[in-house]
C-alpha cells in the first residue's frame, strides 16, 4: 500500500533523543529553545512559541487577545475541527466566511461578514498553500482585527516570499502527519514582544519565575523529547517541501488530462508546501469520488477525504451559541469531491507512476 503520509525520521533525530535521555532532562528546557530560535528563523519572525499541539497554539494565540463573551472571530468553515474548537475553548463566536477555488478564505466574503463584534480573522492555510494574505490583512487593517493564522499544515509555506505565519500570529501543528512532526507538538509565530510574553505566561501556568504568577494560565509546555525530534526536521524544510512540490508536479504533469478531475493550482506569488495533494472529482468524471476512493484502496494507493463535512455540520454544534450558521455554498459543494493522493517525500518514481496509472485507469 503507497500510504497517504508518512514519518522521515533520521539519525540526527534519534542522536537529540538519545542526548535528552542521557541528560536526565526531560520537561521544558534547553532543546525547546532551540526549536523556538530555529523555527522563529525559518519562518522570519521575531519570536516562536513552542507549546504542546497545534490545538493548544490556536487556543493560546486567541487567549492571548483576550476575548470577551461575544466577540466574534472569522474563519473558513473547511477546516479541520480544531479550528472551531479553538475559538469555542477562548469563550469567542466563530462566523464562517465562504472559501474561493484555492479553498482558502476568500477575501470578499470575509468582508461581507465584518460586523461590530469581530475581533479576529482567522484564515486556514489549507493543505499547504497560504491564503491571499495581503487582501486578508488589508481588510483586517481597514476594521482593526487581530490576524491569527491557521499554519497548522502549512510550514514554510510563503507569499511572495513572505513566510506565513508572520503576517499576525501563527499557529503551527506538529502531529504526526505533518511536513515537519514531533508527534504532537505545536509552536505559535510572532513579531510582537508583548503577545510573545502574554503566550510564555500562558503555557506556563502564568508564571513569570517560579511561584511568581501573573496571568491564570495552563500547562501548555512542550517537552524536550518532542523537541529533539523536531529540531533536525526544521533544517531540513526547505529540502521536504521541495520533494513534496516536486511529487505535486510529477502528479499533475500525469493527470492534466483527466475529465472531471481538477487538480492543485497555486495563484501567483503563492508557495504551496503540499502537506496535502488534493484534488476535485467533479459531475464530468467517470465515477464519484468515493468510487474513486475505492478503486484506488483495491490497488493499493491510499486516500483521504480532508474534509467529508464543514467543520460546524456535526450534531454536536448544532445549537451552540458559540457556532454561526452563515452559508457557504462553494465549501458545502467542496467537501463532496475533495480527495487527497499521497504526496509524501518518501515517495518514489515508482510510487507515482503507480498512483497516475491507477487514477487514469479509473477515470479515463
Amino acid at each position: 500500500m503507497i500510504s497517504i503520509s508518512a514519518v522521515d525520521l533520521r539519525a540526527e533525530e534519534t542522536e537529540l533523543v538519545l542526548e535528552v535521555l542521557r541528560s536526565g532532562r526531560l520537561a521544558q528546557g534547553p532543546k525547546v529553545e532551540a526549536l523556538e530560535r530555529a523555527f522563529a528563523t525559518a519562518h522570519q519572525v521575531d519570536h516562536a512559541i513552542a507549546v504542546n499541539n497545534g490545538t493548544t497554539a490556536l487556543v493560546a494565540a486567541l487567549q492571548a487577545l483576550d476575548l470577551q463573551p461575544g466577540d466574534e472571530v472569522i474563519t473558513s468553515p473547511f477546516s479541520f475541527v480544531a479550528t472551531l474548537n479553538a475559538i469555542l475553548e477562548a469563550g469567542a463566536t466563530a462566523r464562517f466566511a465562504d472559501i474561493g477555488a484555492d479553498y482558502c478564505l476568500h477575501p470578499a466574503s470575509v468582508e461581507r461578514l465584518v460586523g461590530p463584534r469581530t475581533r479576529a480573522l482567522m484564515p486556514v492555510h489549507l493543505y499547504g498553500l497560504p491564503c491571499d494574505m495581503d487582501a486578508l490583512v488589508s481588510i483586517a487593517q481597514r476594521h482593526g482585527l487581530s490576524v491569527v493564522e491557521d499554519s497548522a499544515q502549512a510550514h514554510g509555506a510563503r507569499i511572495w516570499g513572505r513566510p506565513v505565519g508572520s503576517y499576525g500570529i501563527g499557529c503551527f501543528s506538529l502531529y504526526a502527519t505533518k511536513n515537519i512532526t514531533s508527534a504532537e507538538g505545536g509552536l505559535i509565530t510572532t513579531n510582537e514582544a508583548s503577545i510573545a510574553d502574554r503566550l510564555r505566561l500562558l503555557r506556563n501556568q502564568g508564571m513569570r519565575a517560579r511561584y511568581q504568577y501573573e496571568i491564570v494560565g495552563h500547562n501548555y509546555r512542550m517537552t524536550e523529547l518532542q523537541a529533539a525530534i523536531a529540531i533536525p526536521q526544521v533544517a531540513r524544510l526547505e529540502q521536504i517541501n521541495a520533494a513534496r512540490a516536486g511529487n505535486a508536479a510529477r502528479l499533475n504533469e500525469g493527470l492534466a488530462d483527466v475529465p472531471g478531475l481538477v487538480l492543485p493550482s497555486v495563484p501567483p506569488g503563492r508557495e504551496h508546501v503540499y502537506h496535502q495533494y488534493t484534488v476535485r472529482v467533479t459531475e464530468e468524471a467517470r465515477t464519484s469520488r468515493d468510487q474513486l476512493a475505492d478503486a484506488l484502496a483495491a490497488s493499493e494507493v491510499a486516500t483521504g477525504i480532508y474534509y467529508p463535512r464543514l467543520m460546524h455540520d456535526y450534531p454536536c454544534y448544532e445549537g451552540h451559541p458559540g457556532v454561526g450558521t452563515d452559508e457557504t455554498p462553494v465549501a458545502a459543494a467542496v467537501v463532496g469531491e475533495v480527495l487527497s493522493l499521497p504526496v509524501h517525500q518518501l515517495l518514489t518514481e515508482e510510487d507515482l507512476e503507480r498512483m497516475i496509472e491507477a487514477v487514469r485507469k479509473v477515470l479515463l
